[in-house]
């Protein structure tokens, strides 16, 4: 049988192996109070460390303790001046064991345990019962972006990355330095010899000059031939270091429909779908910027508290959100610089003459300056069986349909409990791979 030894390194003052037994013995209340702070905190401090109040209660480990109402003790109290051997005291709390005192509530007493989740562990524990594959945990989880950039020379690399300029100056620098003989220098030799050899009748000093001619000629080519033109010890390479990918800006609308008919659920779907967005971009861009758009007969950007607990309620009116969204891109965010993401919220109720403006609107305008569209309707999970796999529909959703056959950045989904959520994801991971791929 394998023995598995964990030779990770633990974190500071802390436990790996106690942690982890911790994190699964406490898993449930964990979910519980990250999906609790996560429905009512910002979409922006998800991707973060959270602090996690849990009850004492269950949190400590297993002990032996002496029952206090049984039993026989010797005590010995330092300082005791009132008490004599045989006097007879009260065991403190009545026999139930560290009550609180007078004034003070079982809460005040008992403290509640404070665990500091890192971001992976506040992931994992979001993503648990969204129904995400591994892999686009992962994505959504970590930085891959990266592309080699230049970080000067290596003196071993593949054949491709030879910087010739940097290999030549060194060669050049140490052909001086061990002197080797220049081509001209062995021309002019060899064209002196030519010439006194053309002399009919050489005397002895000339038969000399040209031994004397010939010998320092082979020594010279000699020389040559060791101290080569290029050596190993020359060639310099290209050397590459992975460095993030530079990214530009991004910015994500969050429209949803607040009419009377989107409640406390759908509204929390919703946030849970706008949560996924915003990581799946945070992950991607340096800066991210959320723009919320809540609309009823009117549409209003707004801050994230308003868009998610406002109470205020009215018709419907779907493209006074759209224009609203056209609005704040003409003034606010050049497509040039900005990557706009776009996801709409909504039950699907509209008023039949209205859809027809908001078809006009993402065709005309909206979609040419989009990365990308979500749009997701929230329907009653008693709906699912029936809308899950046909075209019928609301009146918005009919008329949304036109617009994914015709815009490839745009998709949509039904979603009716959290699980649901993930098709969508799904659609934008692929167009993304395809995307690298091409």
């Amino acid at each position: 049988m394998p023995n598995v030894i964990d030779r990770r390194l633990n974190p500071k003052d802390k436990s790996l192996g106690n942690r982890q037994r911790f994190l699964r013995r406490a898993r449930e209340e964990l979910k519980r109070t990250i999906r609790d702070q996560i429905r009512t905190g910002k979409i922006a401090d998800v991707d973060a460390d959270h602090s996690v109040s849990m009850p004492a209660k269950g949190t400590g480990e297993p002990t032996f303790e002496n029952a206090r109402d049984s039993g026989r003790r010797h005590h010995i109290l330092p300082g005791n001046k009132e008490f004599m051997p045989g006097d007879r005291l009260p065991k403190p709390g009545g026999g139930q064991g560290g009550s609180p005192g007078p004034g003070l509530s079982q809460r005040e007493f008992e403290d509640d345990f404070r665990f500091v989740l890192s971001r992976e562990e506040v992931l994992d524990l979001f993503f648990e019962d969204l129904e995400l594959p591994d892999m686009v945990k992962l994505n959504l989880k970590e930085v891959l972006a990266y592309k080699p950039r230049r970080a000067g020379f290596a003196r071993t690399g593949a054949p491709t990355n030879i910087n010739v300029g940097r290999t030549m100056r060194n060669s050049h620098g140490r052909r001086i330095a061990l002197k080797r003989p220049r081509q001209a220098e062995l021309d002019a030799l060899a064209a002196e010899i030519e010439a006194l050899e053309a002399n009919p009748v050489p005397g002895q000093a000339m038969r000399q000059r040209i031994a004397e001619l010939r010998e320092e000629l082979d020594r010279l080519t000699r020389r040559r031939k060791l101290i080569g033109y290029v050596d190993p010890v020359d060639i310099r390479f290209n050397r590459f270091d992975p460095q993030p990918i530079p990214t530009a800006k991004a910015v994500m609308f969050c429209l949803m429909d607040v009419s009377g008919s989107m409640g406390e659920r759908e509204k929390d779907l919703a946030k849970r779908f706008f949560v996924l967005l915003h990581l799946f971009l945070k992950r991607r861009y340096d800066r991210t910027e959320i723009v919320f758009i809540r609309h009823t007969h009117e549409a209003h950007e707004v801050d994230e508290e308003t868009f998610f607990y406002s109470t205020q309620s009215g018709g419907t009116v779907v493209s006074t959100a759209l224009e609203e969204m056209r609005r704040i891109i003409a003034e606010r965010y050049p497509p040039r610089e900005w990557n706009i993401y776009a996801a709409q919220a909504s039950d699907g109720d509209n008023f039949a003459t209205d859809s027809e403006r908001c078809i006009s609107l993402l065709e005309g305008e909206i979609m040419k300056l989009c990365q990308y569209f979500a749009y997701v309707e929230i329907i009653d999970e008693r709906e699912r069986h029936i809308f899950g796999a046909t075209d019928n529909g609301t009146s918005l959703w009919r008329a949304y349909r036109s617009i994914g056959d015709s815009c490839p950045n745009f998709q949509m989904t039904r979603i009716a409990r959290p699980a649901d959520i993930y098709p969508v994801f799904r659609q934008l991971f692929a167009k993304q791979q395809t995307q690298k791929g091409g």
